[in-house]
């Protein structure tokens, strides 16, 4: 697919959305991290975690990656659909 965009343009746009990826990526991690820590840590008198902390934390984080991942399967059967539309659409 040609961009209009030189050999140098091309790299340079590849590495802004690498790290734009990295960053949302991070910043999810960092909200995961967040919402867990609240939901599930509530005894700071212990450096070690409690049985009913681990386990929170584990189906907190379990929870959060089927959301995640189940919202990403939604996204792209939309995209799909949205695709074949447009197909329908411009065929006519």
């Amino acid at each position: 697919m040609d961009t209009g965009l030189t050999a140098a343009e091309n790299r340079e746009l590849e590495t802004r959305m690498q790290k734009r990826q990295l960053k949302e990526f991070m910043s999810v991690i960092g909200n995961l991290v967040d919402t867990c820590f609240n939901s599930c840590i509530n005894d700071f008198t212990s450096k070690a975690l409690s049985g009913s902390e681990t386990g929170c934390i584990t189906r907190c984080v379990q929870k959060s990656m089927t959301t995640q991942a189940r919202m990403a399967e939604r996204f792209a059967e939309q995209n799909q659909a949205m695709a074949a539309e447009m197909q329908r659409k411009a065929q006519q």
